[in-house]
């Protein structure tokens, strides 16, 4: 089955953003994907925001590419990858009309994503409510509703806390100890002792809480605030893990792909996916 007239845009390419561009890209929606001049990703292994910083990045078989304009966006479409474009407030949207538009960012707030922004807008994660800002929000809190698609109302509240892997939640995120730049000593995928050092912030150690592998990084040229969130650590220990869609991501994927096909307005929907090519010229 192919989706090819149904663009999707998605503002966002974190590692959640990313593993719902790959799920939706290969069931044959064209994606596009928006972000910020400097994505603050931490789990790159993983994230098509990567491609602003490398040119492309590639996940699991799909490849992302930065295009600085529609029109590159629209050639990369045609060559089957996903096009990245820096447009934080997702401007091209008046351009590329798409069918769905996703809100990815993960603020935990909504940054100024409207319901009426495309014929079906759906959001990950708390910030949003459905019938309101948007059409349909997917639970991203782990637990049982991990992923559920809600047509009202809106998701867990963000507690603040990151969800537990491997035993351990709030331990495993490493955080800036002050203001500066990150220098790393280690890269994504490397094998941690407990209390090693992982990269300094000016000067001042971040070492590692446990024994894992260091499953992201931010990017060394974004500017660091004290607190900031910069790098985290799965005690798991599986490498692998570091550069494959987690299942959370396929679980909240799975929810966007659920909302699309199961729209309230889907023969309007319906309509836009088989019928108007107009998004692809």
């Amino acid at each position: 089955m192919s989706f090819r007239h149904g663009l999707v845009l998605i503002k966002g390419a974190g590692d959640l953003a990313s593993g719902v561009a790959w799920r939706l890209h290969r069931c044959g929606f064209p994606v596009v994907m928006t972000e910020i001049a400097q994505p603050l990703a931490v789990r790159r292994g993983v994230a098509f925001a990567q491609a602003v910083y490398a040119g492309e990045m590639r996940v699991e078989g799909v490849t992302a590419r930065r295009v600085e304009d529609i029109a590159a966006a629209r050639a990369a479409l045609e060559q089957g990858i996903i096009p990245v474009l820096v447009d934080p407030q997702a401007a091209c949207r008046t351009a590329l009309r798409p069918a769905v538009l996703v809100d990815g960012i993960m603020a935990k707030v909504n940054t100024g994503t409207s319901i009426e922004d495309a014929p079906l807008v759906i959001a990950l994660g708390p910030g949003f409510t459905a019938g309101v800002d948007c059409h349909a929000v997917v639970e991203t809190n782990r637990g049982h509703d991990l992923g559920r698609v809600l047509w009202s109302g809106s998701t867990t509240p963000d507690t603040g806390v990151p969800g537990e892997i491997g035993g351990q939640a709030a331990k495993r995120v490493l955080r800036a100890p002050c203001a500066g730049w990150l220098h790393p000593l280690h890269a994504i995928g490397d094998r941690l002792e407990a209390g090693e050092v992982v990269a300094r912030v000016d000067g001042e150690e971040v070492r590692a809480p446990f024994a894992g592998v260091l499953r992201g990084l931010i990017h060394e040229s974004v500017p660091l605030t004290p607190g900031m969130k910069i790098g985290d650590v799965d005690p798991r220990a599986t490498p692998e893990h570091c550069f494959t869609i987690s299942d959370k991501s396929l679980a909240i994927a799975g929810g966007v792909l659920e909302a699309i096909l199961s729209a309230p307005q889907l023969r309007p929907l319906t309509g836009i996916l088989w019928e108007n090519p107009s998004c692809l010229k």
